[in-house]
């Protein structure tokens, strides 16, 4: 059963949120060092070893992808094209845009906005295959307008093939773990390197981007995955059931309430159980309940938004709107009790790729933004340059700099 916690114990709760460890490292950074020498030799070793890919192709046919499309349901399908929409509407809006304008005479300066070349997209398909992250990172990646975007998956599903063939993808892998990090970061004889790679996955897939951040670009290193849920009051039946969502997934998930009310925090405890009793992903959900999972009833709702602040947790439920103001930290905000978090998974439109494990503290989720480069341009007149010289000329002989100078002070010398 779920514990339920006065605000006495609030301060030395600490839920399943684990770094990699030094033993999972210890077992990525080999692979990641034969894929560097053998290429794709290693890569088929051990994906035969993980995913049982034997003499199966890496690469996943045009045909495949066509045929895994055209025997999808149409109910999944019409859901697909939906989300699709839905996804490709928020990334547009979220899009960085050039801009070009005088900020004082003759000094003019901007950005423009240019997409990544390449980018890997990891789509996990073990217990849960998830065709909605390849919606979730490749419709971001497609609206940034990168050229090519290759998509790994160990043993993708008939929906994730289909949705890649909906989305155009042409280039997709049947490999997973760290040796698709690996390859997609160093390059293979038949996987050619991204410039990011983006995407959830599992204790070998975090440490393999970790290990190789530096070499190629990712969107962070993702632990297990957790909600925290603020709500003073409440259908108790949709709050344990908003907290099963998340607890399904693993059985290190978190989902936390915290609420002011004793009987809320009592009735979601019990309604928990009873939801659990016919849940097919008991077996999973009862550990991260029992294990990763607690309710905290507080005095008040600020000491609940400087709670999640310190949290900072990758999904945050408001069941009062007019608390946004106080929230610091998160990964994704759901606003009021009739936006659960799987709204957020699957199609209203947002990324559900989202930071873990405190790291909310320092991004948000992924953007089309994560997906291009904002490149800084300026350009200055002869008599802006003159009225910026003293200032540059000073500061760079303050530094031992005297090239950088003498650089500003050439284009006057014959005045």
């Amino acid at each position: 059963m779920i514990p339920v916690f006065d605000h006495r114990e609030a301060t030395g709760f600490n839920v399943a949120r684990k770094r990699q460890t030094s033993e999972v490292d210890d077992v990525v950074r080999p692979i990641i060092e034969a894929v560097r020498r053998e290429k794709d030799a290693a890569l088929r070793r051990y994906a035969t070893q993980y995913d049982g890919l034997g003499d199966q192709p890496f690469a996943v046919s045009a045909d495949e992808l066509s045929s895994a499309a055209s025997s999808m349901s149409p109910e999944v399908c019409r859901a697909a094209r939906k989300a699709i929409a839905n996804i490709r509407q928020y990334a547009e809006a979220q899009m960085p845009r050039d801009c070009f304008r005088e900020f004082s005479p003759g000094r003019k300066l901007g950005w423009i906005v240019r997409p990544l070349d390449a980018v890997g997209c990891y789509i996990p398909s073990g217990r849960y295959p998830l065709p909605s992250t390849l919606l979730m990172t490749a419709v971001l990646a497609q609206t940034a307008g990168v050229r090519r975007i290759c998509v790994t998956s160990p043993k993708p599903s008939r929906e994730i093939l289909g949705c890649a063939h909906m989305l155009g993808i042409t280039e997709f892998y049947r490999i997973g773990g760290a040796q698709a990090i690996a390859a997609l970061a160093l390059g293979t004889e038949t996987i050619a390197t991204v410039d990011r790679i983006v995407g959830p996955g599992n204790a070998y897939v975090a440490a393999a981007k970790k290990l190789l951040a530096g070499e190629v670009g990712i969107d962070f290193i993702a632990g297990p995955t957790e909600i925290m849920i603020i709500a003073a009051d409440g259908d108790p039946r949709a709050i344990a059931a908003d907290m099963l969502a998340q607890a399904e997934h693993d059985v290190i998930a978190s989902a936390v309430l915290i609420t002011t009310s004793q009987k809320l925090a009592n009735d979601v405890q019990q309604e928990i159980e009873t939801q659990l009793e016919d849940l097919p992903t008991a077996e999973v959900a009862r550990q991260s309940i029992d294990n990763s999972s607690a309710i905290f009833v507080l005095g008040d709702l600020d000491c609940a938004c400087l709670f999640a602040n310190l949290f900072a947790p990758e999904h945050l439920s408001l069941h009062d709107p007019s608390l946004l103001p106080s929230i610091r930290n998160a990964g994704t905000v759901f606003l009021g009790a009739n936006t659960p978090e799987s709204a957020g998974d699957y199609a209203s439109g947002p990324s559900h790729v989202l930071p873990t494990s405190g790291v909310a503290r320092q991004r948000g989720g992924l953007s089309t933004a994560d997906f291009v480069k904002v490149i800084a341009v300026q350009e200055l007149s002869p008599s802006a340059l003159e009225e910026l010289a003293p200032t540059i000329t000073t500061l760079a002989r303050v530094e031992g700099l005297e090239a950088h100078a003498r650089a500003v002070e050439v284009r006057f010398a014959h005045q």
